[in-house]
């Protein structure tokens, strides 16, 4: 069993530039390790926001449907929500 599978991608120029500069500054050995990385950090944020959704979002909601939750106007919403993806991306 092969442990990597080559692909072909397409990026856009901005992106590939940014590759590339990682690998010429030695930050990492190859564009390969680059994107394994990239993806690895996408995996964990996503994970991080699914924890979120369950531990905190649904019991939101669920306390609401039952009627002993506080509500929050849309401009709080999203200034928390902001701010909590602003500490998942500082974690990084």
């Amino acid at each position: 069993m092969r442990s990597t599978q080559a692909l072909t991608i397409n990026l856009p120029p901005q992106l590939a530039e940014m590759v590339e500069t990682k690998v010429r500054s030695g930050e990492y050995a190859s564009e390969s390790d680059v994107i394994v990385e990239s993806l690895q950090t996408l995996l964990e944020r996503d994970a991080a926001i699914d924890t979120w959704i369950a531990d905190e979002v649904l019991p939101t909601i669920q306390a609401l449907d039952v009627g002993s939750g506080q509500t929050i106007s849309l401009g709080e919403t999203k200034k928390r929500l902001h701010a909590h993806i602003d500490r998942l991306i500082s974690r990084g």
